[in-house]
């Protein structure tokens, strides 16, 4: 009867852990970001894609690049800037994942 009672405790921990990440996880959806790095475009420049596609390289916090990609819309607006040639600069929008890719939702885009 204790280990059966220990059991239960540890299973309503483990779920509350997992409910409060699930939680802060949507949370931090929708949240507006700003990220810094090269503008480029995925086919062109990155070879990663089959079709054109406007992405942002950013550095993570080790060192590594990560690929963001522009939504439909701020593909639409802002691909014939980057396509054949990478530009520096900042973004402010909203990021999300969409299966293995993540995407932004641009609101602002500066260039350097």
């Amino acid at each position: 009867m204790r280990q059966l009672s220990v059991l239960m405790a540890l299973m309503c921990a483990v779920l509350l852990a997992v409910n409060s990440n699930y939680a802060q996880d949507k949370k931090e959806e929708g949240k507006t970001v700003v990220l810094k790095g090269s503008i480029t475009c995925a086919k062109c420049d990155l070879g990663v894609s089959k079709s054109c596609a406007t992405v942002i390289v950013v550095k993570d916090k080790d060192k590594k690049d990560v690929v963001y990609y522009f939504d439909k819309a701020s593909n639409k607006k802002y691909h014939g800037d980057t396509c054949q040639a990478a530009k520096n600069g900042t973004i402010e929008g909203v990021v999300s994942d969409e299966g293995k890719k993540k995407v932004v939702t641009v609101k602002k885009l500066n260039y350097e």
